[in-house]
């Protein structure tokens, strides 16, 4: 079977997917990885890729990419997001990607995230659906969302600049969060998110990327991660009030020993379930449903799918 990689690289951090291509179309996952790089440390306040967030990132992308070739990949896709498309040095750090991992980087606009993102909840959660999906995608520097059909075609896509890394750079200065931080955090998303349509009848709300996921393994106290129990979970709103509440109300070096949780995702968790949890009120559901495939995923099929034709990186 032919096998094929991609390397999503986003605002707070790098994954990898290598996955074989069935004869039926659908990949199979051969290896997953991730690591937390904040690419985009200090992007919202200097527009500039830091020197040492670049490195970090330089270093797990030279990392991954050999890794996918030493696995027999023949094609690696590679896209960065947010941070890249802020940094008025985004070109800088493409000419570095090619040069020590021997990738093309392709800086993908905010609707194309939400587009391969959204095909690949698609994929996994369209058949199971009583109506349309509504899918959120929180990063660290943007979220998006996406309203669709479970045949993939998309009535409505909008990337806004909200995200767990870029809202906790702008508004926490304390451990833990003020009264007044947290209500400056909820007062931008709910203004943000006054802009999102009402949802169609009976959509089902499907979160992706790693804030929903790592909301959901510290709900269940996962020591270590399992991403089949994750994949398909489900957040209901009242389990989302309580755990945004815990999280808010926790200092920093409790926040890094929960069970589930990151230790290098721990200063930003806050600022994420915020986000989560505001969207859901402002799309007036009940729950979220939990996919731990995202936009590497949507990248792959869209690259590499059959029919796409395949290239190596």
């Amino acid at each position: 079977m032919p096998r094929f990689a991609s390397i999503d690289i986003g605002t707070n951090s790098v994954l990898l997917l290598v996955a074989d291509r069935l004869p039926d179309g659908r990949f199979q996952a051969v290896v997953e990885r991730a690591e937390i790089t904040r690419l985009g440390r200090g992007v919202d306040t200097h527009r500039v890729l830091s020197s040492d967030g670049m490195e970090a990132t330089l270093s797990v992308l030279v990392a991954f990419a050999n890794e996918a070739r030493e696995l027999g990949a023949e094609g690696i896709a590679v896209s960065a997001t947010s941070a890249a498309r802020d940094a008025k040095n985004g070109a800088d750090f493409i000419a570095a990607a090619q040069a020590r991992a021997g990738v093309t980087v392709e800086i993908i606009p905010g609707e194309m995230e939400a587009q391969l993102s959204f095909a690949a909840v698609a994929q996994d959660f369209g058949s199971e659906a009583a109506g349309p999906l509504l899918v959120v995608d929180i990063g660290g520097g943007s979220t998006e969302f996406i309203y669709g059909s479970d045949a993939g075609t998309v009535a409505f896509r909008h990337s806004f600049d909200v995200g767990a890394v870029r809202l906790t750079e702008r508004y926490v200065r304390t451990d833990p969060l003020s009264p007044d931080e947290r209500g400056a955090i909820e007062a931008h998303l709910r203004d943000t998110f006054s802009a999102l349509p009402p949802p169609p009848p009976a959509a089902m709300l499907v979160g992706v990327a790693g804030t929903v996921t790592t909301l959901f393994a510290v709900q269940h106290q996962m020591a270590t991660y399992d991403a089949e129990a994750v994949h398909g979970g489900t957040l209901s709103r009242g389990e989302l009030d309580a755990l945004t509440d815990r999280l808010c109300a926790l200092p920093l070096d409790a926040r890094r020993a929960l069970p589930g949780l990151q230790p290098k995702r721990a200063d930003v968790i806050p600022a994420g379930a915020l986000i989560l949890r505001e969207a859901v009120r402002a799309l007036g559901l009940e729950a979220c449903r939990v996919s731990d495939r995202g936009l590497r995923w949507g990248l792959l099929a869209h690259r590499f799918g059959s029919g796409s034709g395949s290239s190596r990186s």
